[in-house]
Order: C-alpha cells, then sequence, then structure tokens
C-alpha cells in the first residue's frame, strides 16, 4: 500500500465516525477499529522492501517552488514508530469502546482520536520537514481536542488550553530551527538533511538551530522546564491518556530527536542540552510521582521521568545510548500503555482514581491486581520483565557518562532517580492492591467486561515474552537502531540478555530496587516532609506568566489600537520613515545618474496649484463642502499631470473618478454637518504637521533618487512594450495591461468594487430601517436655497446628452485596446450619463425608468469577466489568457477581434453597476417622506405648501382663483 494512502487513511476515516454515530457504538467504534487495522496493514505491507534494505519513499510536488513537496519516508525508524502508533491505538479503540459511558459522543470521540493518529503517522513518515510541520502543528490541534474531550470539566479544559499553548508555542520555535536548517543543508527533504552532517554542525547558525528544534522537542515531550504540561492533561478520558502516553503526543518530540541524531548529535552542545534536560527531568519527574495520590497523575510523572530517561539516552550521542533508547521506547509504550489502562478500570469500577481511597483491591479484582503487577514491576525494572532490560541498558550507559563534574556525578543522579522509580511502581501495587479489603469504597469495584482487560493484558504478554526471550526482540531494536544511527549496521558490544555479569549496573538496579522498597515503608513520614516543604506549583507559575503576557497584550492593545486613525497613520509613517531613513543612511547611493528634466511654465503652475490646493485643504479641512471643493481641484491638477506626461489614460480614469466621486460625496455631505468639530490640540496639530512633512520629504527624496537613477536590470515596462502587440493584440500597453498581462488584478479589483457598493446598499437598507429612519424622514431641507427642484434647462440639456454621452463611452470602449480607453472609463463615462439623470429629473424619474437592477448589473460584470478568463481553459492555456485574430467580412474592412475585449466588457459592467448602486443608495436616502413616487413634476418642488391655484395666480398675475 502507498505511504500516502496509509498516511491519508486516518484523516478519510474521520469523516466515518460522526456520519455513523447514530448507528450504535458497536458500529462507530467497530469503523474506527478496521480503519485502523487497514492502516497498519497498508503499513506492514511494505516491511519486505524495508527488510530487503530499501527505503520506501513516496513523491509528489506539492509547492515546489517553497520546497515544500509531499514527500513520505518509511525507514525503520518510522517503520517502528508508526507500528507503535497504529498497533497500540487498535487496543485503545477496542479499550475505549467499553470505557465510556453510555452520555458520552462516540462519535466526536473516535473523530478526534482518528485525527490525532493521522498526525502522528505523517510525522513519523514524513521525509519533508515542512510537512512535518504541519502535522506536527496538527497533533497539537487534534490533542487539544482530546484532552477538552469531556468539556464539562473545568480540569479538562484548562489542561487542554495548557497543552496547547505549551506545545504550540514549542512548535513555534521548532518551525524556525527547522527553515534554518533546510536552508544551511540547502533541501527542507529529511533524507537530503540527513547527508549533510558536517556541513550543518560547521554553520554558525548550528547553534540556534539546534536550541529552536530542542525547544519543540522538549515542550512536545515535557522535558524540564516543560514538564509541568503533561499531568494536567489526565483531566482527559484514560484511553486518550493511555494513547498519548504511551505511543503519540509525547514521543513525538523522542522521535524527532532520534530521526535528527545523525545531523544534530555529537556536539557538546547537543551533549549538555539534552543530556542535562533529560536528566533533571527523569529525577525530578520520579521524585513527584511518588507523592501524588491521583492514579493517573503518578502515571502521568512517572512518564515525564521515562522520557527524561529516553532523552539522556539520546542525548549521550553514544550508538549503544541510541539503542538503549529505541528499546526503552518499545519497552515504556506496553507496559506504560497497561498501566493507564488499569488506572481507569479502576476507576471506571470504583469510581475513584485517589490511592488513599484506594487498598485491598486483588481480592476484588484479581485480573487488573495481575495486569498492572506485572506492567508495574516492569516499569520498576524488576527482572524477567521488559523494563528492567533497557533500564540496565541506561544504568549501563549512565556510568560512562560525564556531566559538570565528577565521574560519579552521572550514575548517582540516575541511581537517585531510579531508586523514586522503583518507589512509586511498589507503590502503585503496594497502596492499591495488597492490604486489606476495605468497605468503604465509593462504589463497589470488580473486575471489568474483557474488552476493558483483554487490551491491557495482550500488552502484559509482551512484558512477559519480551522481558524472558529479549532475543526475539533484538533484531528489530538493532534495526531501528541502524536507522537512528544513519544506516550503522552493528552496535559494538550492545545485545539483548537478562544477564550481563556482575556489572555496576547491577548494582546500581540492586540498589534502586531496595531503596524503593524502604522508600515505600517510611512513605508516610516522607509525605509529611514532602507536604511541609515549601516548593513552587508550575500551574500557578504558568498562570501567572499567561496572565502577565495577557495584561501586557491588552495593555499594548488597548493604547496603540485606540480607534484613532491619526494615531495609526502617524506610527505606520514614522515606522516608514525611520526603516527607510536606516536603509539610506546605511547603504550605498551613487547618486543622481542623469541629469532632471527641464521645468517650463505650465509643470511650475501646475505644481503650484497643487501645492496651494493642498495647503488650503489642511487649513479649511473643518469646512466640509470646501474641502470637497479643494480636493476636486487636486484631483483635476493630477489629471492634467497625466496627461502632460503623456499617460492620456490615467488622465481619463482620473477625471472621470474625480467626476463620479465628487457627485457621491456631495449627496453624502446632505447626511452631515457643514463642518466638522476642531479635533486636535495646537500641540497635536504640531505633532501631526511634523510627521506629515517629514513623510512628504521622504517620499520626495525616493522618487527623486528613483527618477534619476540608472535602472540596474532591465524594467519590467520593455517586456510590456514588446508584447502588447504580438502577445496582446493590442498597441494600447495600458489597457493590454489590465486585460492581460495582469488580468487576474483587475478581475480581483471589479469584485472589491463590487462588493465596496453592495456594502453601501447594505448600511442604507440598515439606515432606512432602523432608528435613524425617522431623523432622515424629520430632516427639512433649505428651501430658500434650493430653487427649483429639477430645473428645466437642466433636465433639456441632460436628455439631449444623453445618447451623445452613451455614444462616447461605447466609443471609448471600443478604442481602448489601440488607444486610450477601455471598460473602465467607459464604464464611469456611462455612469456619468446615468447620474446626469438622475441630478436633473430626480430619483423616481429615473428609477421608473431604469430595467435592470444594479445588482445584476454588477453580477453579470463578474460573471463576464470570470467566463472570459475561463474560457482559456478550453485552448490549452492559463486562466484569462487572452486570444485575438484578424477577421474580414464583405464589405467591410479587415478587423480585429480579441477575447480581452469580453474581459474588458465585465470590467464596464461591474464599474457602471458599482458606481450606480452607490449613487441609489444615497438617493434613496435623500427622500423625503412626503414625496409621493408619483409625483414627477420635473421644475416644481412638491414639498412646497403652495399649490396648483398659487402657482396659476403666480404665472398670471391678473387673475384670481
Amino acid at each position: 500500500m502507498s505511504l500516502f494512502l496509509v498516511v491519508a487513511l486516518p484523516f478519510l476515516g474521520a469523516l466515518l465516525p460522526g456520519l455513523l454515530n447514530g448507528a450504535g457504538r458497536k458500529v462507530c467504534a467497530g469503523t474506527t477499529f478496521a480503519v485502523t487495522l487497514t492502516a497498519l496493514i497498508g503499513l506492514l505491507s511494505n516491511l519486505p522492501a524495508l527488510l530487503n534494505g530499501e527505503v520506501v519513499q513516496a513523491r509528489v510536488d506539492w509547492l515546489p517552488g517553497l520546497g515544500m513537496n509531499m514527500n513520505l519516508m518509511m525507514d525503520g525508524l518510522g517503520a517502528f514508530f508508526a507500528c507503535l502508533i497504529l498497533g497500540i491505538g487498535l487496543l485503545i479503540i477496542a479499550y475505549a469502546r467499553s470505557y465510556l459511558s453510555r452520555n458520552d459522543n462516540m462519535g466526536e470521540f473516535f473523530t478526534y482520536l482518528l485525527l490525532f493518529q493521522g498526525a502522528m503517522v505523517g510525522i513519523v513518515l514524513s521525509d519533508n520537514i515542512l510537512v512535518l510541520l504541519v502535522f506536527w502543528e496538527l497533533t497539537s490541534l487534534s490533542s487539544f481536542l482530546l484532552i477538552g474531550y469531556w468539556k464539562h470539566l473545568p480540569e479538562g479544559r484548562q489542561g487542554a488550553r495548557m497543552a496547547l499553548t505549551v506545545t504550540g508555542m514549542g512548535g513555534l520555535a521548532m518551525i524556525g530551527g527547522m527553515l534554518i536548517l533546510g536552508n544551511i543543508a540547502g533541501s527542507y527533504d529529511l533524507s537530503v538533511i540527513l547527508t549533510q552532517r558536517e556541513a550543518i554542525q560547521a554553520d554558525p547558525l548550528y547553534v540556534p538551530a539546534l536550541v529552536l528544534i530542542l525547544l519543540g522537542c522538549f515542550t512536545k515531550s515535557a522535558q524540564f522546564p516543560f514538564h509541568f504540561w503533561l499531568p494536567h492533561a489526565m483531566a482527559a478520558p484514560t484511553p486518550v491518556s493511555a494513547y498519548l502516553h504511551s505511543a503519540t503526543m509525547v514521543k513525538a518530540g523522542i522521535f524527532l530527536m532520534a530521526r535528527m541524531w545523525p545531523v544534530l548529535s555529537g556536539t557538546p552542545e547537543w551533549f549538555y542540552l539534552v543530556t542535562t534536560a533529560g536528566l533533571v527531568t527523569m529525577v525530578l519527574g520520579a521524585v513527584i510521582g511518588l507523592f501524588k495520590h491521583d492514579l493517573k497523575a503518578l502515571l502521568a510523572f512517572s512518564t515525564v521521568s521515562h522520557l527524561g530517561l529516553i532523552t539522556m539516552l539520546l542525548g549521550t550521542g553514544t550508538a549503544f545510548g541510541a539503542m538503549a533508547a529505541v528499546f526503552h521506547i518499545l519497552n515504556h509504550a506496553t507496559f506504560k500503555a497497561a498501566l493507564f489502562m488499569s488506572a481507569g478500570i479502576i476507576d471506571h469500577e470504583a469510581h475513584t482514581r485517589d490511592i488513599r481511597r484506594l487498598g485491598g483491591l486483588r481480592h476484588l479484582m484479581p485480573v487488573t491486581f495481575v495486569i498492572a503487577t506485572i506492567a508495574a514491576l516492569s516499569m520498576a525494572g524488576i527482572p524477567f520483565f521488559n523494563g528492567f532490560l533497557s533500564k540496565e541498558m541506561w544504568l549501563e550507559e549512565t556510568t560512562h557518562t560525564y556531566l559538570f563534574g565528577p565521574e560519579w556525578l552521572v550514575p548517582a543522579l540516575a541511581t537517585f532517580g531510579a531508586v523514586f522509580s522503583a518507589a512509586y511502581s511498589f507503590r502503585y501495587i503496594g497502596h492499591v492492591f495488597l492490604g486489606e479489603e476495605r468497605h468503604d469504597y465509593p462504589a463497589h469495584p470488580h473486575d471489568p467486561p474483557a474488552g476493558m482487560w483483554l487490551p491491557p493484558a495482550f500488552l502484559t504478554v509482551l512484558v512477559v515474552v519480551i522481558g524472558v526471550a529479549p532475543l526475539l526482540a533484538q533484531p528489530a531494536v538493532k534495526f531501528v537502531t541502524a536507522a537512528v544511527l544513519g544506516g550503522v549496521e552493528e552496535v559494538p558490544g550492545a545485545y539483548l540478555a537478562i544477564w550481563h555479569g556482575f556489572t555496576p549496573a547491577l548494582f546500581m538496579s540492586v540498589i534502586a530496587v531496595v531503596g524503593g522498597l524502604v522508600l515505600l515503608a517510611l512513605f508516610t513520614p516522607l509525605l509529611k516532609l514532602w507536604d511541609a516543604a515549601p516548593r513552587p506549583e508550575a500551574k500557578t507559575i504558568f498562570e501567572a506568566i499567561v496572565e502577565a503576557f495577557a495584561r501586557l497584550a491588552r495593555d499594548t492593545t488597548q493604547t496603540l489600537h485606540n480607534g484613532a486613525f491619526t494615531q495609526y497613520a502617524g506610527i505606520l509613517a514614522l515606522t516608514i520613515v525611520a526603516a527607510g531613513s536606516h536603509a539610506w543612511l546605511t547603504g550605498s547611493d551613487a547618486g543622481p545618474a542623469r541629469d532632471a528634466s527641464p521645468v517650463n511654465i505650465i509643470a511650475a503652475l501646475g505644481w503650484l496649484a497643487l501645492i496651494l490646493a493642498t495647503a488650503f485643504l489642511v487649513i479649511k479641512h473643518r469646512n466640509r463642502l470646501l474641502a470637497l471643493i479643494l480636493m476636486g481641484i487636486v484631483g483635476t491638477v493630477v489629471s492634467v499631470g497625466f496627461a502632460f506626461f503623456s499617460a492620456p489614460d490615467l488622465a481619463m480614469t482620473q477625471i472621470s473618478v474625480e467626476v463620479v466621486t465628487i457627485i457621491l460625496l456631495l449627496l453624502a455631505l446632505n447626511f452631515l454637518p457643514d463642518t466638522t468639530p476642531s479635533e486636535s490640540s495646537l500641540g497635536k496639530k504640531l505633532r501631526d504637521g511634523i510627521i506629515a512633512l517629514a513623510g512628504g520629504a521622504a517620499t520626495f527624496v525616493f522618487s527623486y533618487h528613483l527618477l534619476l537613477r540608472e535602472a540596474v536590470t532591465t524594467p519590467i515596462s520593455e517586456y510590456h512594450l514588446e508584447n502588447s502587440y504580438k502577445g496582446g493584440g493590442g498597441t494600447n500597453v495600458v489597457n493590454v495591461i489590465l486585460v492581460d498581462f495582469r488580468g487576474f488584478d483587475t478581475y480581483g479589483e471589479i469584485i472589491v468594487l463590487g462588493i465596496a457598493a453592495l456594502v453601501i446598499f447594505a448600511l442604507t437598507e440598515t439606515l432606512l430601517g432602523g432608528p435613524v429612519r425617522a431623523r432622515l424622514l424629520n430632516r427639512v431641507p433649505d428651501k430658500p436655497l434650493a430653487g427649483d427642484r429639477h430645473p428645466l434647462m437642466m433636465v433639456v440639456l441632460t436628455r439631449v446628452m444623453m445618447p451623445v454621452v452613451l455614444m462616447v463611452a461605447v466609443y471609448i470602449f471600443l478604442r481602448g485596446h489601440n488607444e486610450p480607453g477601455g471598460g473602465f472609463i467607459a464604464g464611469l463615462v456611462a455612469a456619468i450619463a446615468v447620474v446626469m439623470q438622475y441630478m436633473a429629473s430626480g430619483f423616481a424619474w429615473a428609477t421608473e425608468r431604469q430595467r435592470y437592477p444594479y445588482h445584476g448589473i454588477i453580477g453579470a460584470g463578474v460573471l463576464v469577466a470570470g467566463l472570459t478568463g475561463i474560457g482559456a481553459w478550453f485552448t490549452g492555456h492559463e486562466f484569462l489568457t487572452s486570444s485575438f485574430g484578424y477577421f474580414r467580412i464583405p464589405p467591410m474592412e479587415e478587423f480585429e477581434l480579441a477575447s480581452a475585449a469580453a474581459f474588458d466588457l465585465g470590467v464596464f459592467l461591474a464599474v457602471l453597476g458599482a458606481v450606480m448602486l452607490s449613487l441609489e443608495s444615497f438617493s434613496r436616502l435623500a427622500r423625503r417622506a412626503h414625496v409621493e413616487d408619483s409625483e414627477y413634476a420635473m421644475d416644481i418642488d412638491p414639498s412646497r405648501e403652495d399649490d396648483a391655484a398659487a402657482t396659476a395666480t403666480a404665472l398670471n398675475p391678473g387673475k384670481e382663483g
């Protein structure tokens, strides 16, 4: 089976439990089991090739430009972890079927479980570090859902947030490290990176990359000082805890350290960082675990301790340490999953996990007692159980590890940690199962149905088989170790056996077991000392740090984002000026490469008019009407400037936009006060003036430098000029750029323009239907100054000009591909023609003659433009690629037809519809409640109090009545 399918199956299967939730618990669990089993069988189908020395790969170019390819790889290490994930996943699914109550949403649980499973399989089979990072973050998200599955429990929600925060932050750090690593190696594929050991370790960025990657590994695998999140994740259902602690989540960081071992290990930085973190975590977790009264908390800290043990082994950088780490990963997965499941059984049957309320359960739960005892003895490192074998290898490795001082330091600390490890293992057995039967259990405990005890029983069989016959596991362990070491076939002097002779590790192991029994015997006085001893509480520290950062973020946000646009603009302007000034002062500028063009009197007058209008606009900005007039002057001068510099398309567009926007803004001003209040004090005005002058000066210097320098490379305009006709079929380069070279930009712009018009319409609808309506209806215009509502001369003039202007719009549209013009300008000109009718004859008159809704015109424009772009697909070209040709229809002369004209038609319709919809929206606000739609008098204001008789009298003074 393809590795793609192996990874995809859990994700695809995650759709089924939710859909089949109504079919019953068995169907839901059975489907999940079948999906996982299929993925496992597919994975195992690749083992023959793997055992023949091949590395199974599957490769698909996803985003090759970014180096992000969907490449998968299965070697011994990947296959080992994937088998653990899927194999133990099968047992967890079977166990969860019986563990979860009928009140739990089974479909939701198994959906989350499959998503998590797929993310973990993706991590261990990824051959691209960018894809690995995607799966890495998916494990954080899916584990958040699993840990917080019991949403009604506050501790569940808190534990989920804590896990997501810590592992998510570590993941962000790891992203940086992986990007650095990929840049050093010249590739983001792991199969390439793993061959670049010398280049990576010689690079000056090796240490930053190492630290960032280890941050990701340590947070995910709960290494000191990030160990605290894992015990708080115990609020999750026990199947989740068993899965997280044995084969997934916390093993992800261990896997990545093992995967990166060939290129990152062997340096002092790796040794001190990894070994120290592992040793401290191992000792700290073991000590804390002994004094926990919650079964799952005890097991959680034991996981922290054993993860530290594995981390320390990988940190030593030796082949023997790597082999011991691989072996202990296998052993830990078996006994820890069994222990968590047994803890879940106790909680399920006795309704408590508090060790102080348990004891004597061997009489009531004999099957669970046997399972838990075997697994706990393995965790304690007792002979004939698999934990003993890897613990001996670990102790042996510590005798050859020297860290920060005398030779005995590491062995002494390892023995100290092993003593506590044995002690909490013995406590799990003695305080839960041994002793007299009690009569005050919250519920009467008994052994559960087979569905709950068979999965952990199967694991305990493996614990015993490997412990008694380690040679059965040796080939697999050595095979996986070879992958960790980068292809090394054999580890000298390393073999799995129960007896290695009288070695230092054996004596250390004996001390650990005896010391553990002594600690258990002295547990009561030791507990009192522990409770009385002052010590920091990790959860309290974490919450204080989170609250401090939240407060800082809140204060910063409230300070910077206070709703004042002037502050936003000021910060942005100052930042740009500062960054530009730094670049200017620290860069190398060769100075102007050519002389400036001579300034004639016309250009000088235009520049002076622009400066004066802008200055008066700043001074008189509080007068809204005057500000609008000055804005029109600025726009007109800019249009003249475009024409002066031989940019007729821009000039036509600018002047058309000016006309339309001035009219729309005049309508908007109809609902606003004549003047704006004085918002700023003199000090703020001076501040804003200085910022504005600095920004203007920086813009001037940049523009001056840019216009007088010689282009380093051929400007893109050369390409447009050369290919405008032969590639786009038009001699008007500006229009060809808009409808062909950058047609996708134009397509997005008309969509945005249409959306803006629809937003204006929606706001108008809200105003007309809300409390603002009453204020609008009661507003009385300034009648003495209004004069005739529809002056007859203007009505006649606009009626005559309407077809002429529309003909001009058509002409501008048709010539746009070869001469100044195009759909955008034509749409604005046509909009002006229609606006004139609204201005002259009124809203009601114009609306009655409106045949098509402006919403539809916008939609038609976007649709026509989109269909034109899609049409390119049928000719084998990319979206919006234009085509053109020349045709002759007698008796007409030869003429050109271009598909870009259809796209331009879409632009024309969208612009026309957007402008007119905005105008219509403002016009609807301007109507009065007492103006009926039937009153279309074009030269009589129906709001006036004089009636028809009064009007007749005014026209014929000599008559009355």
